[in-house]
């Protein structure tokens, strides 16, 4: 039988006691990324402060330093989950494509829709002065690599596309163009079909398809000889 009280009600569970207050933890760390990213984006670093958001997730700005230590870090880590979930929905975007134009056409809206990758880019900048906050960032390009080159090599081998360059290496191409477009549009005032039009002129084709002989080449490569099935060499 579990023990009791001095007044014969059973005690508390102990491990209970812990996954219920573990759980309370990731239920406001993910009220206050969720307030600190909309005030950030709204606001930026400066013109936000920790009261600000500790009001607007109905916490404590000692919460705040308890799970982030620093604004800064906040604002990082804020900018990193962001870039992750819109990295989801870009995979989700372009699941259902059938042809690798329809698959690029799909990644290049999605990302362009939203000013996620250039609130991920103030993070990047922000690493540059504060380098006890480059792993979270570094972490968060490594799986931006590697959730997009499994989730392109599954649609290459699903429909039988060709691929013109190994699906980590199509996955590291498309983030940095796509941030370096973004960053550059934003900069400049650009809309987000502006910014989806010049990032697919950038992009060029990925991969042809079975039902489809042709290929545009890709910005910044070389003619080369052709091979024998008529496709340029990558």
């Amino acid at each position: 039988m579990g023990s009791e009280t001095a007044s014969g009600m059973p005690a508390p569970d102990p491990k209970h006691a812990v996954r219920a207050t573990r759980s309370a933890g990731r239920k406001m760390r993910s009220l206050l990324l969720d307030s600190a990213s909309r005030l950030f984006k709204e606001r930026g670093l400066s013109g936000t402060s920790i009261s600000d958001i500790a009001a607007a997730a109905d916490a404590f700005p000692s919460q705040i330093t308890y799970y982030f230590r620093t604004k800064e870090a906040l604002f990082v880590e804020a900018a990193s989950r962001d870039m992750l979930y819109l990295a989801r929905a870009t995979e989700q975007a372009a699941l259902h494509a059938h042809t690798p134009r329809d698959y690029t056409h799909a990644l290049a809206e999605t990302v362009t829709a939203t000013d996620t990758v250039a609130f991920f880019a103030e993070a990047l900048t922000l690493t540059r002065r504060r380098q006890d906050l480059a792993p979270l960032v570094e972490r968060t390009i490594e799986r931006l690599h590697s959730e997009g080159a499994r989730a392109y090599a599954g649609q290459v081998e699903r429909h039988g596309w060709r691929s013109l360059r190994a699906p980590e290496e199509s996955s590291r191409r498309f983030w940095a163009i796509a941030i370096g477009v973004i960053v550059e549009g934003f900069a400049m005032g650009r809309g987000g079909e502006e910014m989806c039009r010049e990032l697919l002129r950038a992009l060029g084709e990925q991969a042809t398809s079975t039902n489809d002989g042709s290929r545009l080449r890709l910005v910044g490569d070389r003619d080369t000889s052709s091979s024998t099935d008529g496709e340029t060499s990558s």
